[in-house]
């Protein structure tokens, strides 16, 4: 189990592609189509409940149509 301070950044990852996604107008479904990724990691990705490879992070980046760093950009903590 990872310490609490990366499963916190692991779940805003999450949450910042979860938003690009919905910007962008797509489902979890055509992310999936677009990056040869299942649905279910995208999914548990999105919720936090699984980490990312680089690799994934990337295809999931470029099927959104978003830069890398949208998604991983540290925002302000509560």
């Amino acid at each position: 189990m990872p310490p609490d301070r990366v499963r916190a950044r692991r779940l805003q990852i999450g949450v910042q592609i979860r938003a690009a996604r919905e910007y962008a107008g797509l489902t979890q479904e055509a992310v999936s189509l677009r990056s040869g990724i299942r649905i279910t990691t995208v999914s548990d990705i999105e919720q936090g409940h699984r980490a990312a490879q680089i690799d994934t992070l990337i295809r999931i980046a470029d099927a959104i149509g978003v830069p890398l760093e949208d998604l991983v950009r540290q925002t302000e903590q509560p």
